[in-house]
Parts: C-alpha cells; sequence; structure tokens
C-alpha cells in the first residue's frame, strides 16, 4: 500500500489541532420580519375586525398568513347606521383602538386596512345609493384617521364575496400547499373543495372549473400559491333559511 506523505499527515494534524482551538462564532442569521393586516368583515347583522399575520416567507409568491385575533364591534351591522351614518364611524373606535394595542406602534403604518362590506350593504345600494354612498364615506374618513395604512371600504361583489369564501375553506383545509420533510412549503396536490354558502335568501354554490376554456365569463380568476384557479359561483335564488323556515312552518300549520 501507498503512505502518505509525511509531511502531509503533519500538516493534516496542525489543521485539526488549529480548528479545535480557535474560537467560532455563530454566524448570526437575519431574523424573519412579522407583519400585520386587518379586515374588517361587515356583515349583515354585525362587523368584526380581524387581525392577521404573516411572515416574509412566502410559497410561490403568495404569504402564509394565520389569524391572530378579532374584535366584534358591538352594535348592529353598518346598514343599519343608514339614517345616522356619523354613527357608523364611532362604532368601530373601539375595535380600532384594541387593534393599535395588538400590532407593535412601529408597525402602524405599514400595516394595511380593509373593510368590505356584503349583502345587506349591497342591498341598500341597490334601493337607496345614496344612502349607501354617505355610510361608507363615513365609514372612509373614521379608517383614515387610523394610524393604519387604509386601503379602502367597498361593498363586494356577489363572485367576489363566494369567491373569498372558496379561498378561506381550500386555505383551511391546507389544499394550496403542505410542508414537507424538510419543513418547505411544496404543492399539496390535493384537488379543491367545493364551497355551499347557505343565506337568508339564497344559496350560492362555488368551484374551481378545471379548464379555462370552460370557465364561465362571470367567474373570478385567482393567482395563488404558483397556480391560476378559475372559480365560478352558481346562484341558487329562492332556496335560503328563510324559505326553509316558511316551508317547515308551513308543513307544520298543514
Amino acid at each position: 500500500r501507498e503512505l502518505l506523505p509525511p509531511w502531509l499527515v503533519i500538516v493534516a494534524g496542525l489543521t485539526g489541532i488549529v480548528l479545535l482551538c480557535v474560537s467560532t462564532k455563530d454566524v448570526p442569521i437575519a431574523p424573519l420580519r412579522t407583519k400585520y393586516g386587518i379586515v374588517l368583515d361587515a356583515g349583515p347583522s354585525h362587523t368584526i375586525l380581524f387581525i392577521y399575520q404573516w411572515t416574509t416567507i412566502k410559497a410561490n409568491k403568495t404569504g402564509v398568513i394565520r389569524e391572530c385575533s378579532s374584535c366584534p364591534v358591538q352594535g348592529p351591522g353598518v346598514s343599519n347606521y343608514s339614517d345616522s351614518p356619523q354613527k357608523v364611524g364611532k362604532s368601530l373606535e373601539p375595535c380600532l383602538n384594541w387593534a393599535q394595542k395588538e400590532i407593535p406602534a412601529e408597525l402602524h403604518s405599514q400595516t394595511p386596512l380593509y373593510l368590505g362590506a356584503t349583502t345587506s350593504t349591497k342591498q341598500l345600494n341597490f334601493t337607496h345609493p345614496i344612502l349607501s354612498d354617505s355610510l361608507l364615506a363615513a365609514l372612509t374618513v373614521t379608517l383614515k384617521s387610523s394610524p393604519f395604512n387604509f386601503q379602502g371600504a367597498q361593498i363586494l361583489s356577489g363572485p367576489d364575496k363566494e369567491a373569498f369564501n372558496w379561498v378561506a375553506v381550500n386555505y383551511v383545509l391546507e389544499n394550496f400547499f403542505k410542508y414537507d420533510w424538510r419543513g418547505q412549503l411544496v404543492p399539496s396536490g390535493k384537488g379543491m373543495a367545493g364551497v355551499l354558502s347557505i343565506e337568508g335568501t339564497s344559496t350560492q354554490l362555488t368551484s374551481k372549473v378545471e379548464e379555462e376554456n370552460q370557465a364561465p365569463k362571470e367567474g373570478v380568476k385567482l393567482q395563488l400559491y404558483g397556480q391560476t384557479h378559475n372559480v365560478y359561483t352558481h346562484h341558487c335564488p329562492c332556496h335560503g333559511t328563510d324559505q326553509l323556515r316558511s316551508r317547515l312552518l308551513s308543513e307544520l300549520i298543514q
């Protein structure tokens, strides 16, 4: 067998001794930056303020968020303030003040703030558009005066509202992505769930259209976690909880 040269053995030994004796320092890893976002869900009967949190890590260019906490706004839904729009902003102030304590002060100006109004405000906009505009204007004044980065207050269209519901359900079910054995985010490989939303006067079924050329014109296209999703909502009017209750009462009376 060919032996190693003596000088090479001596150099290797000295190198080992030096590595053991010289003090080492851990290379500092930059901490992940935490960001926050606020969403005000202005529903027909009440409004809830939600705080979301995420880090700078993204899965295929889309953030991975989690709900931190929420604050139910005292009082009825925003559409019930149509006769006194000046009071609707006041009703939000306790929860906005609470959010200022939940989110670090240095991040207030970087925290986006949204308000989305749904069914009842949408109906008010059809019947009394001037009152609806007054409500949104009063809400905008209050939200702009907060220290957060106000992004807008709007009435969500039916397709947008149901598409957001579809995203929320599939996000909770982890259908968009999963963590692999290394702890890295990868596509889940699972199919997307459909969502059945039952309201007072109607029912909506929202699902993904697999082929883009089959997507209806009134559908919504979403770019999430490196994939394109064409989402369509099928409306079933007169199949809501109000009609179900009326049918049940009719059967009971008979």
